[in-house]
């Protein structure tokens, strides 16, 4: 299995931006695919942003379209999530998480995900 560590988090003001980085290690990053999802109190766990193995594919939740864009370096083995237009409803515990699939896809489930990170916290206020 792949580990992973979330970094980037924070308290930010509405309109704000925050770059989350996911720092991977143990297998070879770039056979996995990339997700990010969120969870906040209360509520379930919603998918933000996934990327296939190679970055040529991305999918993002309509919460979030046109604000967040997902990326990753497999060369650092590390995936992003830039974070942009921040409104109060995006706080909760942002995870990423990995994939180890052989199709070349995007994976918008959390039970396809098969490592996860343990989580950063992201605050906007209003």
């Amino acid at each position: 299995q792949v580990q992973l560590v979330e970094s980037g988090g924070g308290l930010v003001q509405a309109g704000g931006s925050l770059r989350l980085s996911c720092a991977a290690s143990g297998r070879t990053f770039s056979s996995y695919a990339m997700g990010w999802f969120r969870q906040a109190p209360g509520s379930e766990p919603e998918i933000v942003a996934a990327i296939s193995r190679g970055g040529t594919m991305t999918y993002y939740g309509d919460s979030v379209k046109d604000r967040f864009t997902i990326s990753r370096d497999n060369a650092k083995n590390t995936a992003y999530l830039q974070m942009t237009s921040l409104k109060p409803e995006d706080t909760a515990v942002y995870y990423c998480a990995a994939a180890l699939r052989s199709r070349g896809s995007v994976y918008r489930s959390a039970n396809e995900y098969d490592s996860w990170g343990q989580g950063t916290q992201v605050t906007v206020s209003s």
